[in-house]
Formats: structure tokens, sequence, C-alpha cells
């Protein structure tokens, strides 16, 4: 039962990806985890805007997503699918859940895009529509932090609305309170050093 509480609790924090992780998907992502349990684990890249605007998708929901007002690629997988993920504030109190909204963690949680924009609107704080996901299957993950390719940080609501989504990795690292803030200043490529 102990190894069942040791999955679940990555649900809602971010992997950072290191230096070292290799994949090209992930070079220097953020990933907020949206699940992740025995089955595997699910997740949204934060940091890689795409130049689609969500209007031109999603026509809805496109006032209600903060600058940059365009879809992000979340991940490799199901790049033809949407996820919304969205901070209502106050949804971390355990107040009513909105209609259309269910809690991740925290203030943080996945959106109904198939619900009226209009349900949401009125409570949203920020919002973020990306375009497939990042996806892992049963033990996967936990290979790949046994690997060292991830450093597993806490995620903050200002994550999923990051302005400056290109600065997010940095600033991801540069805020933890360990030798972490140091991987912060590592260079885009160490053979030019």
């Amino acid at each position: 039962m102990s190894g069942m509480t040791e999955v679940s609790s990555l649900t809602g924090r971010l992997l950072v990806a290191t230096p070292a992780l290799a994949d090209p998907n992930f070079d220097r992502a953020v990933v907020l985890l949206l699940d992740h349990d025995e089955e595997g684990s699910l997740g949204v890249v934060l940091n890689r805007p795409t130049p689609v605007g969500v209007g031109d998708i999603l026509e809805g929901w496109a006032e209600l997503t903060g600058e940059p007002g365009v879809v992000f690629q979340g991940g490799p997988v199901s790049l033809d699918s949407a996820l919304g993920v969205a901070v209502v504030p106050g949804g971390a109190n355990g107040e009513g859940t909105p209609l259309g909204w269910r809690r991740v963690h925290g203030a943080i949680g996945l959106v109904d895009l198939e619900a009226p924009p209009e349900l949401l609107a009125p409570v949203l704080g920020s919002l973020r529509i990306f375009a497939g996901y990042a996806g892992w299957g049963p033990g996967q993950l936990e290979d790949e932090l046994a690997e060292g390719a991830w450093y597993v940080v806490e995620s903050e609501p200002g994550d999923v609305s990051s302005p400056v989504p290109e600065r997010l990795w940095r600033e991801v690292l540069r805020r933890q309170r360990s030798e972490l803030a140091m991987v912060a200043t590592y260079p885009d490529d160490p053979s030019l050093n």
C-alpha cells in the first residue's frame, strides 16, 4: 500500500527536464503532471507555445486564455486532441467546484472544452489550451526518474499561465531552495562554454 501513496503523490507536481535528458521532445521541458498512478502518467508541457492562435481552433475559449493567446504543444501524444488547464482562484479551498472544471491539484484543474465557455468565464483565473500531451505507461516515468532524466518540484498556479513560457525552465529551477537553482545557469549549448 505504501507504493500507492508514493506513486499518486506526483499528481500536480512539475517534471523539469534535466540537461542530460536526450529526447528532443522534452529538451528543457517543464511538464505539469495531471495524472500519476499505477496505470501510468499524463501531463502537459507548459513551455512549448505554437504559432496557432486559440481562436483558430477553439473560438469560444480564445478570449479566456492569457498571453500568449496561442495553443501550446502539450506533448508528443494525440496532437489532434485539445486539453484545457485552468487555475480557479479559491478552487484550492474546496469551495463548490465549478461546472466544467475538475481539480487536479490545489487551484489547478482540467477544463471540459465541450462545456460552454460562459460557464467558467466568471471563475477562471487563467486558462491554457494544449494540443497533445505527454504520457508514460506503468512504471515508465519511475524508470526515467531513476535514470535522472527529470527533477520533480512543486508547481505554482502561475506556472500554468507564465506570460513568457520560454523562460519557465530557468524560472522554475531558479526558485528552488537547493542546488537545483544552480542548474538554471546551465548553458543552452555546453560545447560553446
